[in-house]
């Protein structure tokens, strides 16, 4: 049976307080995790950004934007992984 695949956009914003190569380091950790599981299409790396509103005390973050195709079941894990992990301040998934 062909698996399904819908195409998805995941933005994550990571804590800025990390070194460069921390910084690197997650976000390898996550675009790998998606690859694992899809087909990543593009990976933009936003860098450090003014946030909207302070979050944790913080008034930047550093942005990452993800476009792929993925399994819709490997969406509620990558959600439950960001949000178990210290370094990711917020994550965010949209369907295309």
């Amino acid at each position: 049976m062909e698996k399904k695949y819908g195409s998805y956009e995941t933005m994550f914003i990571v804590n800025p307080q990390l070194s460069e190569d921390d910084t690197k380091a997650v976000v390898e950790k996550f675009t790998a995790l998606i690859a694992e599981n899809g087909e990543i299409e593009s990976v933009n790396e936003w860098g450090k950004r003014r946030l909207a509103y302070p979050i944790n005390d913080l008034n930047e973050g550093y942005y990452v934007l993800v476009n792929y195709k993925g399994d819709p079941a490997f969406i509620k894990e990558l959600t439950r992984l960001f949000n178990i992990n210290d370094n990711i301040m917020r994550n965010m998934t949209t369907r295309h």
